[in-house]
C-alpha cells in the first residue's frame, strides 16, 4: 500500500529538520564544498544520502519482525525509541556551540568517487544513524494497514530522496552557506534548537501512542 497523504507530508516535515539540522554529515559537506568546489562537496553529500538505503533494509525488515514476533516487543522498541529521541532533542536543545568553516577543516584531497563511496561507508557503517532510523521510522508507520515493511521501506526511501536533494544543495551552494554560518554562528544553535523541539516532540507522542 502507498503512504497515506498524513504520513508522507509529517514524515517529509520532520526529515527536512533532521537534515538540514547542523550535524558530521552536512558540516563535511559544506567544508569540503568550501576548501575543494561544489563537486566534490556534492560527491560526499550523495554518498551520504544513498547510505541511508542500508538502514531503510534493516529497519524494514527488524520492525515488521518484531510486530510478527509479539505487539508487545513492538511496544518496547517504540518507548526505547521515543526515550532515545527525546535524549537527542534535549541535547540539541542544549547545544550552545557556534559554527564556523573553514578550508582547514575539509579532508584530504580525493577524487570524486572516492568521495562518494567515503560517504556512503560512513553512513552505512553508523550506529548512530541504525539507532535513528529504528527510533524514528517506526512512528509514522500505521499497522492497522498492513504492510509495515513495505511501509518502512516508502519512509526510508522518502528519507533517501530528501536527503539526495537537501545534501546535493548543501554542498553545490557550499561556498554562500559557509559564509552565513561564519557571519552568524549562532544560526546553527537555533537550527539545533528547532530540531530539538521537534525530537522531543516526536519521541512523547512515539511513546504516547498506543
Amino acid at each position: 500500500m502507498a503512504l497515506e497523504l498524513w504520513q508522507a507530508t509529517g514524515f517529509l516535515a520532520a526529515a527536512v529538520a533532521v537534515t538540514v539540522s547542523p550535524g558530521p554529515d552536512n558540516m563535511m559537506i559544506l567544508s569540503l564544498g568550501i576548501a575543494r568546489g561544489r563537486r566534490q562537496g556534492m560527491a560526499f553529500g550523495l554518498g551520504c544520502a544513498l547510505g541511508c538505503l542500508s538502514h531503510t533494509a534493516l529497519a524494514a525488515l527488524g520492525v515488521s519482525a518484531l510486530i510478527a514476533a509479539s505487539a508487545w516487543a513492538f511496544m518496547g522498541l517504540k518507548i526505547c525509541g521515543g526515550v532515545y529521541l527525546v535524549w537527542l532533542g534535549v541535547q540539541a536543545v542544549r547545544s550552545r556551540g557556534g559554527i564556523t568553516l573553514s578550508a582547514e577543516s575539509a579532508v584530504s584531497p580525493e577524487g570524486l568517487s572516492s568521495l562518494f563511496a567515503k560517504g556512503l561507508v560512513a553512513n552505512a557503517i553508523n550506529p548512530k544513524v541504525v539507532l535513528f532510523f529504528l527510533a524514528f521510522l517506526p512512528q509514522f508507520v500505521s499497522v492497522e494497514h498492513g504492510g509495515v515493511a513495505w511501509q518502512t521501506a516508502q519512509l526510508g526511501a522518502l528519507f533517501t530522496v530528501q536527503a539526495v536533494l537537501l545534501f546535493g544543495a548543501i554542498g553545490y551552494f557550499s561556498g554562500w552557506v559557509g559564509q552565513a554560518f561564519n557571519r552568524s554562528p549562532r544560526t546553527g544553535t537555533w537550527l539545533d534548537r528547532i530540531a530539538g523541539g521537534i525530537f522531543i516532540g516526536l519521541g512523547i507522542k512515539l511513546m504516547a501512542t498506543p
